[in-house]
């Protein structure tokens, strides 16, 4: 059964973390309001204490940050150091500052190769942790991610669950119009991974998918394809690229907070 209480995150975090970027009049707004659903469903609600859990996409680090802040492992003191100088949260997230940040990341590609190295030592050393990494749908045209996926079907790791966050942009363009569609069901599953296709935005859809896939003891390593929206919650920001790297100024900051309340009444 699903605490009703983790729905008050989809907005609460939302409004955390457009008040860090607006503070530090930084940019990485979109691709961190468009993870920020997977996360509370696989970090705060899934995460136990033996398990890992790796944003890949670093640059969606306040994401993190204020899932972490939920979760007890990062003060309030310390998330009002975001970006400045000094701090242990930087843009993109500096490793061994906070057990919950084990690598540096931010350079893509490297987030998946990590977890399925860590589900392949819980496999040998025979516990039952699992290892979840969330990407994006971009960081899938990099070569590491083939190769991981490669290791992960070779080694049948069905403790390894990876989560795509599918807006459709990236950093110069549409996905489709770089690579093509590197995200696509068919492809994983014809690699020899589970896979699980949802609305990357419906807390229900993540947990009971992650709940699904936790009890499928099939050898395959698993997927979920969350099928999200680039700024999802801030009207003006929605599906739109340029909000992959724009800060807010003082009016479309208080759009945005005003469109967050309203959506999810917060």
């Amino acid at each position: 059964m699903i605490d009703q209480s983790i729905y008050s995150l989809q907005g609460n975090l939302r409004l955390q973390l457009i008040e860090m970027y607006h503070s530090a009049n930084a940019g990485h707004i979109g691709c961190s309001l468009s993870c920020i659903d997977l996360m509370i469903g696989s970090l705060i609600h899934h995460k136990k204490e033996e398990d890992s859990f790796i944003l890949s996409k670093g640059h969606a680090a306040a994401s993190l940050y204020v899932c972490l802040n939920h979760t007890g492992e990062i003060s309030n003191e310390e998330l009002n150091t975001f970006y400045k100088n000094g701090t242990k949260l930087p843009a993109h997230p500096a490793a061994n500052k906070f057990s919950g940040i084990p690598f540096a990341l931010g350079s893509l590609g490297h987030g998946f190769p990590i977890a399925a190295g860590i589900a392949k030592a819980n496999k040998l050393k025979k516990n039952t942790a699992y290892s979840y990494v969330l990407m994006s749908d971009g960081e899938t045209n990099e070569g590491t991610t083939w190769e991981a996926a490669h290791f992960s079907v070779m080694h049948k790791l069905d403790n390894l669950i990876v989560l795509i966050d599918k807006n459709g942009l990236q950093g110069f363009g549409n996905t489709k119009d770089i690579l093509g569609d590197t995200a696509s069901e068919e492809k994983w599953q014809t690699l020899g991974f589970e896979v699980l296709s949802i609305n990357g935005h419906d807390l229900e859809q993540i947990i009971n998918g992650i709940d699904k896939l936790k009890k499928s003891k099939n050898s395959k390593p698993k997927v979920i394809i969350g099928n999200t929206v680039k700024g999802k919650g801030v009207s003006f920001m929605e599906n739109e690229m340029k909000w992959h790297y724009l800060p807010l100024d003082p009016r479309l900051y208080q759009q945005a907070i005003n469109d967050i309340k309203k959506q999810y009444s917060a």
